[in-house]
């Protein structure tokens, strides 16, 4: 059996972010608006799309997905690249993936890798069928 499909990639934004930030008077972190987030995996997306042609789809399923996404909720992101090959850790090398708001969970998926998981009876296909909210293209 091939290894977990969804890898974490941890956070390293360059750019300034709303990200969770610590209240000087209260011992509690502020998370950001989920509109916040989606809206930063748009502009993710955007850029990327630049730089892999073969990008057809963005979406993030989970939290984000169902938008019940809250404080300490990381992204589940699901790419579709026409172009993608190899193992998926070899495929998420390809991805700027620190550049993301928050940490994340990845799937890179061809468009028939993506279209047999959804044909199939799994728990991964209910949850896309289920939370998958695609953000791009828009």
């Amino acid at each position: 059996m091939e290894p977990r499909a969804i890898i974490s990639a941890g956070s390293r934004a360059t750019t300034p972010s709303a990200m969770p930030v610590r209240s000087l008077n209260q011992s509690l972190l502020r998370w950001p608006e989920a509109e916040l987030v989606l809206a930063q995996v748009r502009d993710w997306a955007v850029a990327v799309a630049g730089q892999h042609p073969g990008l057809d789809r963005v979406g993030v399923f989970g939290s984000y997905g169902r938008g019940e996404a809250g404080v300490g909720s990381d992204l589940d992101l699901l790419l579709i690249d026409r172009q993608v090959s190899g193992p998926q850790q070899q495929r998420l090398l390809n991805w700027p993936l620190e550049d993301l708001p928050l940490s994340c969970d990845a799937l890179v998926l061809t468009p028939q890798e993506h279209h047999e998981l959804m044909a199939g009876n799994s728990a991964m296909a209910d949850a896309l069928l289920n939370d998958c909210r695609w953000l791009w293209p828009c």
